[in-house]
């Protein structure tokens, strides 16, 4: 039976920086490499929140992006 494992995770905020001169919405993402893979998704949220309220910005999306290796 195939079994996965995380081997390394990702924080990846995502704010919303205004309009360009055609209307389309732009974006700036900031991202965070070596997150504890059993951070919980309240424990990423939370620290989310807090970087966010430092940044100019307002913060749109939060995504947390997990590399998992494939193993029988």
């Amino acid at each position: 039976m195939a079994q996965t494992l995380i081997q390394n995770s990702q924080l990846r905020l995502i704010f919303e920086l205004g309009t360009d001169e055609n209307g389309k919405m732009k974006y700036k993402n900031k991202n965070f490499n070596n997150i504890k893979t059993s951070a919980t998704a309240e424990q990423l949220l939370s620290v989310a929140q807090a970087i966010a309220s430092l940044q100019i910005y307002p913060l749109t999306q939060v995504e947390r992006n997990d590399k998992h290796l494939l193993t029988n």
